[in-house]
């Protein structure tokens, strides 16, 4: 599995899927908060399962 996903992409979906979970977790969302697992979880591996299917990649080329 190839990186895909690059630095600052990698940080907001590390805060979104945080946030999403958390606010969740304190009661501020319903139940379907929890799909911030999944955002969180690409951010954590640096890949994208949808980036392939796209043609995408948001990792710096290494040379």
């Amino acid at each position: 599995m190839k990186s895909n996903v690059g630095g600052i992409d990698k940080i907001l979906r590390i805060i979104v899927g945080a946030s999403l979970i958390g606010a969740t977790v304190a009661g501020l969302l319903p139940v379907w908060g929890y799909i911030g697992i999944v955002p969180l979880a690409t951010g954590l591996m640096g890949w994208c399962p949808l980036y392939p299917m796209l043609g995408l990649s948001t990792c710096p080329l290494k040379k």
